[in-house]
């Protein structure tokens, strides 16, 4: 071919063609730069571009090697040594027994997604993404599996195949969405660095030189051959899904059914009739004598250029030119070369003689590529493969079958022209260049030029809802609209029609993402987005993940969310268990709790009936009324909230009291525990505070010790014995004593009436009422602390120790 280098090609690495920057494909890891190797056609890459290593595999085969087409296009035959197979059908019958098996087994994605999130809460967000991606892979595997184990035309696998469609499309938008920001993160952080490198080690007198500056200082370019490379990556994971397999019609000599035929018709008489066919056998053949093939002959060619579009479209083109040389075809593999940009590493002299790389005639090259896509006679897989070649996006887009297919060809053309206009911007464009339409040089391309020009083309194309979801958040990703994309999401939160639950979840996981980054975000559609997905959560029961997606809520908004979750929760374990998520998750527990019991304690809005004194049986406890009862138990797991248990559980008892439901009053009473009180004041003494406790607390605590003797008062008529009664008074008389004799004394000192606060001791110590047995060790020492402190107040006052005046 006229033009192609003899470069020795290195095959460890892949080049793509011109328009192309390429970096090899793994499937769980995320696109990263692009590769600037590639587009230049040198077959290795300066080290300071590089961010990860490449991986090597099924990539690194020399041409020649037999085995490739088997590796790339299984056979048929080769799946039933797997024994692995019949040890999973049990398995898989029992899943699709399910309602919706692909549903189900895809659930463990909600907690998958948390535990990435937490773990990689310290890291690299990028490393998240990837595993974001590596995790609907895996899933998608998985459901792939399923489905090819059930019956066919199942409806149960026809839902797992759309489940599967989804969690495919999730994949890939993590994946480019890696792909786009870690590029921009990286690249930009050391431009300034790499121009300092091409201006001391690149001549610029080689479209190479040319074209590395320019993917370094073009963002447009750049991030056009990144959404090239990540459309390419999803045709790479698919192409066995389409191809045929080629190793039936692979062979070292091409067209062979019509060498054959054309031998048996030279030794054969030229009796009888006989189908024309060519009479020569090179590549023009065909073209120029303008007779077909043998029709063998024919329907591999068709396939083998379908199969080797297929390649070019998944960024293959090394694996197209080895598939080209195993089919016979060698000299079509050498049209695959020739895209290279040219650089000679010796122009400006020097040392030893190094080799020189590229196509010095590649715009000859390209328009050749140009007209043969515009020739009609030639297959349309033919076609395109040269016009994807030479930019022809008109010849591209007939063989385009799906909108990814649509986006690959508009965006690799764009970069093609990108490439060209700076080539002859910098003085090195060839003059057989301007053979070329000139709306093709002078196109002036653009993101939004390419959606728009896409959005026609696509007009016709009947998409499902979900698709167009995510056809539509790739776009905005690409054009960096992130106030679009959120117009976007609250556009279909506010549908009628729910939302896909994966999809909920990915809205949810990009918001976090963003908001990871810093990036400017409308927050109302950001909680929005959370909400429906906590909503969610809730809904399917996924209780150990919904208070850390609370959390990223505002606080107010958090406290109500979840307290509206918590209505629900009804076991005691599992109460202590969501209180424990809230608590790791840094929410307000006491605020949720007290929300929880005011919002339940506050639904019969019923006003308080009338209470006469006259003798009635207790009204019947409803479920409502047990709802009443059981909310307390929120505000008594942690002993911080025994003051708020008092004052919401005697809102509760007065309403019951008011209705006349005494049995129920008790069974709330039986809720606080009895060292309540005792545990109000420990802690505030424990705050350091010398003052009483404030009224609230103060008022609770005398509330609930009234509602305590009203309860006893409801048995002041049982004639039998009752101990339980003489130990409630016991007790009451212990708890209201000391704490009225505390009362009153802080009372007194406050007034300085210091004489009489040592009267009280006296009324103490008599062993007429013995009240000084209700009074514990430690209430007697701080007892006797305070009368000690009036003693010395009188004493400052000229006065004894008891207040009375000292005699000379």
């Amino acid at each position: 071919s006229p033009g192609t280098s003899t470069t020795p090609a290195r095959p460890q690495l892949r080049q793509t063609p011109g328009s192309l920057l390429k970096q090899t494909f793994t499937p769980r890891s995320a696109l990263r730069n692009p590769d600037v190797s590639a587009i230049l056609g040198t077959g290795s890459r300066t080290p300071r571009f590089v961010n990860t290593p490449r991986t090597k595999g099924s990539l690194s085969m020399n041409l020649d090697d037999s085995d490739w087409t088997n590796s790339l296009f299984p056979s048929p035959l080769s799946g039933m040594v797997d024994t692995s197979f019949t040890e999973d059908v049990s398995m898989s019958a029992l899943m699709l027994k399910e309602d919706d098996p692909g549903e189900a087994s895809s659930l463990s994605l909600f907690p998958d997604f948390l535990q990435s999130y937490l773990r990689h809460a310290s890291t690299d967000v990028f490393d998240l993404l990837e595993e974001y991606e590596a995790l609907c892979q895996d899933k998608v595997s998985m459901l792939q599996k399923m489905v090819l184990r059930s019956a066919p035309g199942q409806q149960k696998s026809s839902k797992t195949v759309s489940i599967t469609w989804l969690l495919q499309q999730e994949m890939v938008t993590w994946r480019l969405i890696t792909s786009l920001y870690r590029c921009n993160t990286r690249i930009h952080c050391s431009f300034k660095e790499l121009m300092v490198v091409f201006s001391l080690e690149m001549p610029t007198e080689s479209e190479k030189a040319v074209m590395e500056q320019f993917f370094q200082k073009g963002n447009v370019v750049r991030q056009s051959q990144l959404v090239v490379d990540w459309l390419e990556s999803i045709a790479k994971d698919e192409i066995g899904d389409f191809s045929d397999n080629i190793e039936y019609y692979a062979k070292s000599v091409y067209w062979e059914n019509t060498l054959h035929t054309l031998k048996l018709r030279r030794n054969q008489s030229s009796g009888g009739f006989s189908r024309p066919l060519v009479t020569e056998l090179d590549p023009d053949a065909p073209i120029r004598q303008k007779r077909p093939l043998a029709d063998l002959d024919r329907e591999d060619d068709t396939r083998l250029l379908k199969n080797l579009f297929n390649l070019i479209r998944a960024g293959m083109t090394d694996e197209a030119q080895r598939l080209c040389k195993r089919c016979g075809q060698a000299w079509r593999a050498a049209t695959l070369e020739g895209w290279k940009l040219y650089h000679d590493p010796n122009i400006n002299g020097g040392g030893e003689l190094q080799a020189v790389e590229g196509n010095p005639h590649r715009s000859v090259w390209k328009v050749c590529c140009w007209r043969m896509a515009e020739e009609e006679q030639f297959n349309k897989y033919e076609r395109a493969i040269y016009a994807a070649l030479s930019g022809n996006l008109k010849q591209l887009l007939p063989v385009c079958e799906s909108w990814e297919d649509t986006v690959w060809a508009y965006f690799r053309v764009m970069v093609d022209t990108l490439v060209e206009q700076e080539i002859c911007s910098s003085g090195l464009g060839s003059e057989e260049l301007e053979e070329l339409p000139r709306e093709f040089l002078e196109t002036n391309w653009t993101l939004e030029k390419v959606f728009e020009e896409l959005q026609a083309t696509e007009s016709k194309r009947v998409l499902d809802a979900t698709k167009e979801h995510y056809h539509l958040i790739q776009k905005l990703v690409i054009l960096g609209d992130l106030d679009g994309l959120l117009e976007e999401f609250s556009d279909w939160l506010g549908r009628s029609t729910a939302l896909p639950a994966h999809l909920l979840r990915f809205m949810s996981h990009l918001v976090l993402f963003y908001r990871s980054l810093g990036m400017q975000l409308k927050e109302e559609v950001c909680v929005d987005v959370l909400k429906a997905y906590i909503s969610l959560l809730v809904k399917e029961k996924q209780v150990d993940l919904i208070a850390f997606y609370v959390s990223h809520l505002p606080a107010d908004m958090a406290v109500s969310q979840y307290a509206q979750f918590l209505e629900e929760v009804t076991e005691t374990e599992q109460r202590k268990h969501c209180l424990e998520l809230a608590t790791q998750a840094g929410l307000d527990v006491a605020a949720i709790t007290k929300t929880v019991v005011e919002t339940i304690r506050e639904r019969d809005t019923d006003e308080f009936a009338h209470h006469d004194l006259t003798p009635a049986l207790d009204t019947a406890t409803t479920v409502e009324d047990q709802q009443k009862i059981d909310v307390i138990d929120w505000l008594v797991f942690d002993p911080a909230q025994r003051a708020e248990a008092l004052k919401q559980s005697n809102a509760i008892m007065r309403k019951f009291l008011a209705s006349k439901k005494h049995d129920a009053a008790k069974m709330v009473f039986a809720k606080v525990p009895e060292d309540s009180m005792r545990e109000i004041y420990r802690q505030w003494e424990e705050q350091g505070m010398d003052t009483p406790l404030p009224a609230e607390d103060e008022n609770a605590i005398r509330e609930h010790l009234c509602i305590r003797a009203y309860l006893v008062r409801s048995r002041i008529f049982d004639t039998e014995e009752d101990s339980e009664r003489a130990h409630q008074m016991t007790l009451l008389r212990r708890l209201c004593l000391t704490m009225m004799s505390f009362l009153l004394l802080t009372v007194l000192q406050r007034t300085e009436r210091h004489q009489e606060s040592l009267r009280l001791a006296d009324i103490i110590a008599s062993d007429q009422h013995r009240l000084y047995e209700v009074f514990s060790k430690d209430e007697l020492q701080k007892f006797l602390q305070k009368m000690r402190e009036s003693s010395l107040l009188l004493l400052d006052k000229g006065l004894d120790p008891l207040g009375y005046e000292i005699q000379p």
